[in-house]
Formats: C-alpha cells, structure tokens, sequence
C-alpha cells in the first residue's frame, strides 16, 4: 500500500494540450497514478504534463518526440530534459513524480540542463553529462545508478561489470558517460574476459564502489 501524502491529499493538474486540463485531489502516489492514467485514456497527445502547482513543479512527458523534461520554479529555478529510447518509461517517470517531486527523478537516467544537448551524439551527451558531476560522491551515486540499471558482480566478487551482455551500440551515451566517471575517481577498468559482450565494461572492486552498489543491490 502507498505511503499517504503527509499533510494530504495532494493536489495535481493534468494537461494533453487540449484544453481540459483535469485538477485531482488524491490520498497517496498510487491514487495520484492511477488518476493520470485514466486521464490519458483515449487521448492523443505530443505532450502530457503533470503540475504540483504548490511546489512549484512539474513533469512533462512527450513519447513522439522521446523525451522527458522536469521542472521546478520554486527556490533555486531548474529545468533538465531526458532522451528516452524505450516507451515503457514514461509512466514509471510519472510514478517517481508523484513519489517525490522533481528529485524523485535524480536516478531515472542521463538529464541534461540544456535542451540542445539531447541532440548531440550519444557520446557527446555521455560527456556533458559526466561534467556535471563535480564531487567524489555525487560521481560515485551516479556510477551506482549506470551499475543498477545494466550490471552485475562478477562471479568471484572481484570485478563490476557494466552493461552486462550488451554490445557497442547500447547504451553509448551512458558508456561515454561511465567512462569519464571511472578516470575522474581513479577506478581501475580492467578488460574484459574472452567471450564477453563487445559494450561490457568490467572495473575491479573498490571500497567506494562496494558501498554504493550495495546500496541499490
């Protein structure tokens, strides 16, 4: 069962860019969720939003355009968009919205600050989005959330290995993107045994590593 919104209900608007933008007043997540997916049914949109007027923020999906952008105007104003390459990950992107604001997104992937950005090469987004960490932890969470989404341990509890299975052209913007963050922290990269997949990235266990990724094992 969903945590309640503490003090509750909250409040949404949802908009399709056609007009009848619905205002829910909801319990908890789940509700919030379900509301917004009831809401889509039978709609044809470029574009949904979901707006948390009192906090000052909002989600924006767009599937033709595979992409999702994020936005806060309260306190310090930011806005960050997501190139998207699979259609299951918009409504988990609304579930995190409605769980926890806009920084409940910090995980979901590779956000840029500039819009242009997206259309870069995936290498080129890989390193602007690598840039952006500046300090050991907040580089270290980021390696910990590329390990989460595609890795595993190596069986003898020696090695990460990142993008299991994949080949070269997956995930180029995050291999880019882990690449520089394993120089910036001085990680060890070692190459891969005979037989792996040509995309693996395997790196030999670190006490800063060990911690993180045990965090989202």
């Amino acid at each position: 069962m969903a945590r309640p919104y503490g003090p509750g209900p909250k409040q949404f608007v949802f908009a399709a860019g056609d007009g009848d933008d619905q205002r829910v007043s909801v319990r908890d997540p789940q509700e919030a969720y379900e509301a917004f997916a009831a809401f889509l049914q039978g709609r044809e949109s470029d574009t949904s939003t979901i707006r948390d007027e009192p906090a000052g923020q909002s989600l924006v999906l767009m599937p033709r355009r595979g992409l999702i952008s994020r936005f806060r105007d309260a306190d310090q104003p930011r806005s960050e968009h997501l190139k998207v390459d699979r259609g299951n990950r918009y409504l988990p992107a609304a579930m995190l919205f409605f769980e926890n604001g806009y920084a409940g997104l910090d995980y979901f992937g590779q956000w840029l600050a500039d819009l242009s950005d997206l259309d870069a090469a995936p290498e080129a987004r890989g390193a602007t989005r690598a840039a952006m960490f500046t300090t050991e932890a907040a580089a270290i969470a980021e390696v910990g959330r590329i390990w989460a989404d595609s890795g595993i341990v190596d069986p003898s509890d020696r090695y990460y290995v990142f993008f299991d299975s994949d080949d070269l052209d997956h995930d180029r913007a995050e291999r880019a993107e882990l690449l520089q963050l394993i120089a910036f922290l001085g990680l060890e990269r070692v190459d891969p045994p005979a037989g792996a997949a040509g995309g693996e990235v395997w790196v030999r266990s670190d006490p800063r590593l060990d911690a993180e990724c045990e965090r989202w094992s």
